[in-house]
């Protein structure tokens, strides 16, 4: 047991530990909503977190699966918190949505429906593609009488699924009818976390909610292309010239953050400053263990300044 915390399948972050960690990497890829920020209120101890990496030469990378947003609009949120990160430094399911149809040679003609919200309309739309939906959609109401046909526009050839506050009936049944009626329908979804902290004070539900209507709708599973699939990775990869075993994934998910830092042979630490507490890593059941795990991103600066 050390600093009152008692030791799992993991280590406990030391001034030892920390120092090892920033020693054998060359980039840190940090997760936002429980780690960053809770809603739009900036977690103690970020910024000078983040400037100290920086100052020890780290590349920081932040590896988001909140889809609300789009990197632009990420941009402009960091900035509004007082931290300076541009759009590429920034990786989100939406733009990881958006890459998937164009690396599959997604077809020009078809279009693409979205059940999410302004960040995934934006990143297909700057990737080329015609997209409607949204949160224009969360206003549209049905009436189930028996004469009701429901139209749809038979040349969605995808349906993208993320996180989206206005999810309403009507966006399902769009959804499910394109995804079962129209030939060769892509059903994709951005991530399937249950829940996030998407407000300062509580947790709410996440995409993963959106997506299992759907998927229940449908009988059918959906392209997974947030965390933990490696889908992202690729286009970090290609945008820095890094290597995964130099990386260190910070998140406060077990199932989505230190998933993805398994799967595509980064470090992984995990935070308890968000969705994850104590007794779950701990847990028996728990079969997903960080390499190392902290309370909250600040302790390595006390941790180095140590």
């Amino acid at each position: 047991m050390a600093n009152g915390l008692p030791d799992p399948p993991c280590g406990l972050l030391t001034a030892d530990s920390a120092r090892s960690l920033v020693d054998s990497v060359d980039a840190f890829l940090f997760d936002c909503d429980g780690v960053i920020w809770k809603g739009d209120k900036l977690i103690e101890g970020v910024s000078q977190t983040m400037e100290l990496l920086r100052k020890l030469g780290k590349k920081l990378v932040f590896v988001t699966n909140n889809s609300r947003k789009s990197r632009r609009q990420y941009s402009k949120k960091f900035r509004s918190l007082g931290l300076e990160v541009t759009e590429d430094e920034i990786f989100t399911s939406s733009f990881a949505a958006a890459m998937f149809l164009k690396l599959n040679n997604f077809p020009p003609e078809k279009k693409v429906y979205v059940v999410g919200e302004d960040g995934i309309l934006e990143e297909l739309k700057l990737a080329g593609f015609e997209c409607f939906g949204g949160p224009e959609d969360g206003k549209k109401n049905i009436k189930l009488e028996a004469d009701f046909y429901f139209e749809h526009d038979k040349s969605v050839g995808a349906v993208v699924v993320g996180l989206d506050q206005y999810f309403n009936y009507y966006k399902m049944q769009y959804a499910r009818i394109c995804i079962s009626e129209n030939p060769g329908c892509l059903f994709i979804a951005t991530n399937r976390d249950p829940s996030g902290h998407m407000t300062s004070g509580q947790e709410w539900p996440g995409a993963g909610t959106m997506v299992a209507a759907v998927s229940c709708s449908v009988q059918k599973e959906p392209i997974v292309v947030g965390k933990p699939s490696s889908f992202l990775m690729d286009f970090l990869l290609k945008s820095f010239n890094l290597e995964t075993s130099r990386m260190c994934m910070v998140g406060d998910r077990l199932d989505t953050d230190i998933l993805f830092g398994h799967n595509t042979g980064c470090k992984t630490l995990l935070v308890l400053s968000g969705c994850t507490a104590l007794p779950e890593l701990l847990d028996a059941s728990n079969k997903i263990h960080p390499d190392l795990y902290t309370t909250s991103v600040y302790d390595l600066v006390g941790l180095l300044q140590n």
